[in-house]
C-alpha cells in the first residue's frame, strides 16, 4: 500500500513538472500546436523513462494530454488529441528504449562514444517522431498542406534542441543529486553563473540589435564550467544558458525564425560544452585508474622487496626457535637460553622495521636515511643474483670503492639495484652462454655525488626507447607492467639523486646519489 502511494506521488509530481515545463516553453507556437523553438519537457520524460522503465508511458501520456488541454486549450478534437498524444508517447518511448540498449544509462554520457551515440539517437529519433506527428496533423487537416515542411523542421528542431540541451541536466539531477548539490555550492559555479548572465546581457542587450554578433561570448561560461566540473558542470551551464536565451527571446519578442536560428546556435554551444565535459571526465577517470594501477604495482614491488628483505630475519628466527627447542630439551634455563631468546626478539624487531620502512615509502614516499656503505649495499642487493649468474653463464662483476658511504635508506635502494640487475639479466639473455657480462662500477661524479653504473653487453637502447624508458606502462617484456623503472626513479629522486639510461651500443644505467659529507675526502 505504501509503495502504491509513493508511486502515485512521484508520477503526480512528474505530470505537474512536465506541464510546467510545457507551459514555460510554449513560445512562438505554430498553429496553436506544441511546435515551439524549445521543448525541454521531453528531456524530463526521457530521463524518467530511462530511470523507471516503460511504466513511465502512462503518466507521460496523461501529461501530454493535460498539456494540450491546459496550456493550448485543446487545439484539436479530443479523440484526435488522444491519437496524437499516443503517437508522441510511442515515438519518445522508442527513443528511450533505443538509448537504454545502446547507451550507458547508468552514468551520464561517460565517454565520447556514448555521447555520439546519444546525439545520433536523439537526432534520428526526433526526426522520425516529428515526421509521423506532422503527417497525422496533415491527415487530420489540422495544418495547411503547404506548411507541412516548415512545421516538420520547426517541430523536429524544437524537440531535438530541447532534448540535447536539457536532458543532460535532468540526467545528472536524477543520477547524481549529491554531486549537483556539491557543485552548486562551489565558488566557481557562482562565478560561471554570473559570467553566463553577463554574457547573455552582452549578446542580447548590446548585440541583439546587430544580429547577435556577440553570441560567441556565451561559449566562455560553458567552457569554464565543463573544464572545471566535467559533464555535470557543462549540463548545468547549458541549461542555464538555454533558459536565458529563451527568456531573452520572449523578452525581446523576437520573430520565430530568429528564435530558431538562436536555438541552432544554442545546440552547437551545448554540444561543444558537453564534448569538453566528457573529455574532462574521461581524463579524470583514466587518471584515477592510473593511480590505482600504480598503487597496485607499488604493492607488487613492495611484496617483492619484503620477500627478499624478510628472508634473512625469518630464517634467523626459525634457527633461533629450533635452538630454543634444543636447549629446552637439554634442560637449559640459563644464560644461553636467554641470549637465544634475545636474538629472536632482535630479529623480530628487524623484520618489523623492514615492513614499516618499505610500507612508508610506497604509501607516502617517506625515506629513513642512515649511513650506508656503498660496497655493502651493492653486495646485499646483488647477493640473490649470484647463483642465477652461475646457472645462466653470466659474469657478474662488482667494482666499487669500499670506503664510500651514502646517506640513504638501504632497503629502498636495494629495490632499485635489484630492479636494474634484473633488467640487465634479461638484456644479456640473447648473448651466447659464457659471453654474458654484467658489471657494476662507480666513480665520483663530483665532490658531493657518486655515480653507480650498471652495464651489460646486451643490445643497448635506442634514442626512442631511452626517451620512454621511465614512463609508466612502457615495458619491453611481454609479461611486464612497465612500472619497475618508474618506481626506481621515484626512489632515487626521493634520495636527492638521478636515474639515467644512456644511449650506447650496450646496456648502461647510471644511478647518481649524494655522498655522506664525512666521506667527501675519501673518494
Amino acid at each position: 500500500m505504501h509503495s502504491r502511494i509513493s508511486h502515485f506521488f512521484y508520477w503526480t509530481v512528474f505530470v505537474f513538472a512536465y506541464i510546467a515545463l510545457d507551459w514555460a516553453s510554449y513560445l512562438h507556437a505554430l498553429h496553436g500546436f506544441n511546435i515551439t523553438p524549445w521543448n525541454p519537457s521531453l528531456a524530463l520524460g526521457l530521463v524518467c523513462s530511462l530511470r523507471y522503465g516503460r511504466l513511465t508511458a502512462i503518466p507521460w501520456f496523461f501529461a501530454l494530454l493535460l498539456g494540450e488541454i491546459i496550456v493550448r486549450d485543446l487545439p484539436a478534437p479530443i479523440l484526435t488529441t488522444i491519437v496524437l498524444s499516443s503517437t508522441l508517447v510511442a515515438g519518445y518511448g522508442t527513443i528511450a528504449e533505443v538509448l537504454r540498449r545502446l547507451v550507458n544509462t547508468e552514468n551520464v554520457l561517460p565517454d565520447q562514444k556514448n555521447l555520439l551515440w546519444w546525439l545520433a539517437i536523439v537526432i534520428i529519433g526526433t526526426l522520425s517522431t516529428s515526421s509521423l506527428y506532422i503527417t497525422l496533423l496533415l491527415v487530420f487537416d489540422l495544418i495547411p498542406v503547404g506548411e507541412g515542411g516548415i512545421a516538420l523542421v520547426r517541430f523536429w528542431v524544437g524537440d531535438c534542441v530541447g532534448i540535447v540541451v536539457t536532458m543532460p541536466f535532468f540526467w545528472v539531477l536524477f543520477q547524481h543529486r549529491s554531486r549537483i548539490c556539491d557543485i552548486l555550492l562551489r565558488w566557481e559555479t557562482v562565478g560561471y553563473g554570473m559570467l553566463a548572465v553577463g554574457m547573455l546581457w552582452v549578446a542580447f542587450g548590446l548585440g541583439g540589435s546587430g544580429e547577435f554578433q556577440y553570441f560567441y561570448l556565451l561559449f566562455l561560461p560553458i567552457v569554464w564550467a565543463a573544464a572545471r566540473q566535467g559533464m555535470a558542470g557543462a549540463a548545468i551551464a547549458a541549461f542555464v544558458l538555454q533558459a536565458g536565451i529563451m527568456t531573452a527571446v520572449q523578452w525581446l519578442n523576437l520573430v520565430a525564425v530568429t528564435a530558431f536560428e538562436l536555438q541552432m546556435l544554442g545546440a552547437v554551444l551545448t554540444f561543444v560544452g558537453l564534448f569538453i565535459g566528457v573529455v574532462i571526465d574521461e581524463k579524470q577517470r583514466v587518471s584515477a585508474e592510473l593511480r590505482q594501477t600504480l598503487r597496485l604495482a607499488a604493492a607488487g614491488e613492495m611484496a617483492g622487496a619484503l620477500a627478499h628483505e624478510l628472508n634473512q630475519p625469518l630464517t634467523a628466527l626459525s634457527a633461533y626457535g629450533m635452538a630454543c627447542e634444543q636447549l629446552l630439551e637439554q634442560g637449559e634455563t640459563g644464560d644461553r637460553l636467554r641470549e637465544t631468546i634475545r636474538r629472536m626478539v632482535s630479529e623480530s624487531f628487524r623484520a618489523a622495521d623492514v615492513v614499516r620502512r618499505l610500507r612508508d615509502f610506497f604509501r607516502t614516499g617517506a625515506t629513513q636515511l642512515e649511513t650506508v656503505n656503498l660496497g655493502d649495499l651493492l653486495a646485499s642487493a646483488s647477493a640473490p643474483f649470484m647463483n642465477k649468474a652461475q646457472q645462466q653463464g653470466i659474469v657478474l662483476t662488482i667494482d666499487t670503492p669500499s670506503t664510500c658511504t651514502l646517506l640513504a635508506d638501504c632497503l629502498q635502494l636495494e629495490v632499485v639495484f635489484r630492479n636494474l640487475l634484473s633488467n640487465a639479466f634479461d638484456a644479456v639473455a640473447e648473448q651466447p652462454s659464457g659471453q654474458r657480462k654484467i658489471r657494476i662500477s662507480s666513480h665520483a661524479e663530483s665532490k658531493k655525488n657518486i655515480c653507480i653504473c650498471i652495464e651489460d653487453n646486451g643490445l643497448g637502447l635506442s634514442a626512442e626507447e631511452a626517451g620512454r624508458m621511465f614512463e609508466a606502462f612502457q615495458s619491453s617484456k611481454s609479461s611486464g607492467l612497465g612500472l619497475g623503472l618508474a618506481i626506481s626513479r621515484a626512489i632515487v629522486e626521493a634520495h636527492g639523486g638521478h636515474l639515467l639510461a644512456e644511449i650506447t651500443n650496450h646496456g648502461l644505467f647510471k644511478v647518481i646519489l649524494p655522498i655522506a659529507e664525512k666521506d667527501d675526502d675519501a673518494i
